[in-house]
């Protein structure tokens, strides 16, 4: 069964140090083993990064020790199962060796819709051309926009249900991103 929904999740951290300083070396060499288990978990959809697989090289601060981590999982269990198993539960387990404790959210979860990125085939959609994207027209009042949020909070009290009605988001690549 094909889900109408993904669960995309951002998360930030603050290293105690510059990735390339020995304290963050630890770290470091286990960062591509660790997005390599990811990327073959079940329930794994995507995760933001440049060209060369790597996230931390994004910098969407001025301070070069905070990074980002975006992904999209198929389900919030699929999500859970990865973060709290396994070897990334290690790394977890020894994220005080290498950030900040942090004083304000760090974690943000919503449901995005199921649909192909941008240049990539939806494999239930007939063979043909692209099919065109549609513009919107801008509104006069911003409180009254339909258009106005493509994004709801997650529910924290049942995490597990979904929208009634689609969300109109598209996932961010490496290339379009604000944080190169």
């Amino acid at each position: 069964m094909q889900r109408s929904y993904h669960l995309a999740q951002v998360n930030l951290a603050k290293a105690l140090a510059p990735l390339d300083s020995p304290p963050m070396q630890g770290f470091v060499e286990q960062l591509d083993h660790v997005n390599q288990l990811a990327e073959a978990s079940a329930g794994f959809v995507w995760r933001l990064q440049t060209d060369a697989g790597d996230a931390t090289a994004l910098q969407p601060d001025e301070d070069e020790r905070i990074i980002v981590n975006l992904s999209v999982w198929d389900s919030l269990e699929a999500l859970k199962t990865f973060v709290y198993s396994g070897e990334h539960l290690g790394l977890l387990r020894n994220k005080k060796h290498w950030f900040e404790r942090p004083d304000a959210p760090i974690l943000a979860l919503w449901w995005a819709s199921a649909r192909p990125r941008r240049g990539q085939a939806d494999p239930g959609a007939p063979a043909g051309p692209e099919p065109r994207a549609r513009r919107r027209r801008p509104s006069a009042s911003p409180r009254r926009s339909r258009h106005r949020s493509s994004v709801r909070p997650f529910p924290r009290r049942r995490p597990e249900r979904l929208p009634r009605r689609p969300i109109d988001n598209h996932l961010i690549t490496a290339k379009e991103s604000p944080c190169n």
